[in-house]
């Protein structure tokens, strides 16, 4: 049985390891003031960081999801490992000598499996280094030196070689103390008539580690013609790997992806060296498997998720490569930041490229070039006669769903615009509404197609029974000025009706941009209005709320504390001119597409119309920017 860890050594872990040290391995921290600092949460998903580490008390703490703890703490929770392996492994890293009670220590066995898988890959990994010095492994030098890649470049990557035998590791790691069980369950080995063989043999090999440096498993390889199995093979699904959650390269690369906020995704581990050695120090590659969700959440946490944040994807050029380009392209709603593809001339990938023509080339290939969005309506849109009015069609049916998914809708009002220029429909407001139609459609059907299904924004359940249209307008962004100015008025409707009232009565709903503010206005609304407000105005209101989830939007409003300092007419006034001044220019842009479409040549009587329209409501706009409040 393990002996307890002595309870000083513990203290002496504690006191000697930074948090913000061990919390940086994972994810990029910013200075969040007091002393503290902030990044996005590792333990739940969220786009603005509610994660803090205060490294003076040696804490940390997500007031999102509410986890918290010391150091030992975050590490157990991110690694999943029990309160003693963790010990042992912040031990080793500040280099304690750990002491036992209640009986003597034996590292064989008294240590936690995932340290003693993490350990066995260690041994593996040098041993696989060494080989690679070997006569047998001249073949592998030989593929290097072709791509490239001399000794040093070997050595800072830890490439090495698996012998073509069937045993040689496996006897190699029994010797230093490792049982076949261990050896099975690390994926290192497999099971042979006569028991364990080696896995990977005769096979370049590159080490695979966590972000938090770890080697939990390997890439090999193929280089001989007789090896019947695939080009590359990787470490099975074990307890410490998993490869939709690892990114190879990721522990170089993870200082520089936090410091510039960029990350380039290439396909495979020379593509990485490649990148590396050309300068493009934030090159990682998936290990066997799509770019997917879990590899998104690892970025996201080093990124930061910001609006300057870049990520680049280079694929081959070929089928398969565009194929992977339109699968990224269905995960990067998941990213804040700005995606974009590069694609080598002549379809080379970083490590041809890199070859043929040089360090530079590498480096130029990476800088942002073909948005993700425009690089995928573009291979759909290529398919189609777009001579004719039915292959404009038939590309529009199968392009506008894809830009319907873009969540951020003055980006998918962007996007819009850029596909009926692709695709040659002058009427580029029939586009934009189509995609909007789309849009609405999606939400109304909680998300589903064609629309992939989206996190509806706080306060709002878009698939939950209204007992009308659900409003339209985009999501709900609490940095956008305009929600804000929305969120304040509503608070002051629920909380203040007298310094609104009558005016606000006269708001329509669709000067409520975000759909759940919009129902907020509606339940207001339905219960007769603000003015004159009764006792039980707040309850009438709620009362109206079609669903639980509006309701609940009520209260949290009818609560909130109002940002002014001083509450008055002066103050309310500000926040009814602000929205309906949104209104009014929104309404502006409208009329002058519809001018703009009907053209010179348009029936005389309608385009008066428009332009007398378009007439009042400039100086309408003009007097609540001259006369505020008393314009309304």
């Amino acid at each position: 049985m393990a002996g307890r860890i002595n309870d000083d050594d513990v203290k002496a872990v504690r006191d000697a390891v930074p948090i913000d040290a061990v919390v940086s391995e994972y994810l990029q921290l910013r200075n969040a003031g007091g002393g503290n600092l902030k990044g996005l949460c590792p333990f739940h998903d969220e786009k603005s960081p509610s994660f803090q580490v205060s490294p003076g008390k040696g804490l940390f703490h997500c007031f999102g999801c509410q986890e918290g703890g010391d150091t030992i703490a975050f590490v157990m929770k991110i690694d999943h490992l029990s309160f003693s392996e963790t010990v042992e492994r912040l031990a080793a890293k500040a280099g304690i000598t750990l002491r036992y009670e209640e009986g003597g220590y034996n590292p064989g066995h008294q240590r936690g499996e995932r340290i003693r898988l993490i350990e066995a890959h260690k041994v593996a990994a040098q041993f696989y280094v060494d080989q690679l010095d070997s006569p047998e492994a001249e073949i592998g030098r030989k593929f290097l030196a072709e791509r490239g890649f001399d000794q040093a470049a070997a050595a800072h990557f830890a490439v090495g070689y698996s012998p073509a035998g069937w045993d040689h590791l496996t006897r190699y790691l029994r010797g230093k103390g490792f049982s076949d069980k261990e050896l099975i369950l690390s994926g290192l080995s497999q099971d042979g008539r006569r028991g364990p063989i080696d896995r990977f043999r005769g096979r370049l090999m590159w080490p695979i580690k966590d972000v938090g440096g770890e080697i939990v498993g390997f890439g090999a390889r193929r280089l001989r013609d007789d090896d019947n199995g695939p080009k590359y093979l990787n470490t099975p699904e074990t307890p410490i790997y998993k490869k939709s959650q690892v990114l190879y390269g990721i522990d170089l690369a993870k200082k520089d992806i936090a410091k510039v906020s960029r990350a380039v995704v290439v396909e495979g581990y020379t593509d990485v060296m490649a990148c590396h050695l050309a300068g493009v120090t934030t090159a990682i590659a998936t290990c066997g498997t799509a770019f997917g969700g879990d590899h998104i959440k690892i970025l996201r946490r080093l990124l930061m998720d910001n609006g300057s944040a870049r990520v680049i994807f280079t694929f081959d050029g070929d089928a398969a490569g565009q194929k992977a380009a339109l699968r990224a392209f269905e995960d990067d709603q998941k990213f804040a930041a700005e995606t974009y593809i590069a694609i080598a001339p002549d379809g080379m990938d970083p490590c041809d490229l890199r070859l043929a023509k040089g360090d530079e080339a590498v480096a130029d290939l990476v800088q942002p070039r073909t948005p993700l969005f425009e690089f995928a309506l573009r291979q759909i849109v290529k398919r189609y006669d777009l001579e004719t009015p039915a292959g404009r069609a038939a590309a529009l049916d199968e392009a506008a769903p894809v830009v319907a998914r873009i969540k951020n809708i003055g980006a998918q009002h962007e996007v819009a615009v850029q596909l009926a220029g692709m695709l040659g429909i002058l009427d580029t407001q029939f586009v934009v509404k189509r995609v909007a139609q789309l849009a609405r459609w999606a939400r109304d059907r909680g998300g589903k197609n064609p629309a992939p299904q989206q996190t509806p924004p706080r306060g709002y359940d878009a698939a939950a029974p209204t007992g009308g249209p659900v409003p339209s307008g985009p999501a709900l962004n609490l940095r956008s000025p305009a929600h804000r100015t929305e969120r304040e008025l509503l608070k002051l409707a629920l909380q203040r009706p007298e310094l609104v009232s009558p005016a606000f009565d006269a708001y329509g709903i669709d000067e409520f941009t975000a759909p759940p503010y919009a129902a907020v206005r509606q339940c207001v609304q339905d219960a007769g209005g603000a003015t004159g407000a009764p006792s039980d105005y707040l309850a009438t209101v709620r009362e109206a709320a079609p669903n639980d989830t509006v309701r609940a939007l009520v209260t949290e409003l009818a609560v909130e504390t109002i940002f002014a300092k001083t509450v008055d007419e002066a103050y309310a006034g500000d926040q009814l001119v602000t929205v309906r001044l949104r209104a009014v220019d929104r309404r502006i842009r409208e009329v002058q597409g519809t001018l703009a479409r009907l053209g010179a040549h348009g029936d005389p009587e309608q385009v008066g119309a428009v332009q007398n329209e378009l007439w009042v409501l400039t100086q309408y706009g003009q007097s609540l920017r001259n006369n505020g409040a008393a314009a309304l």
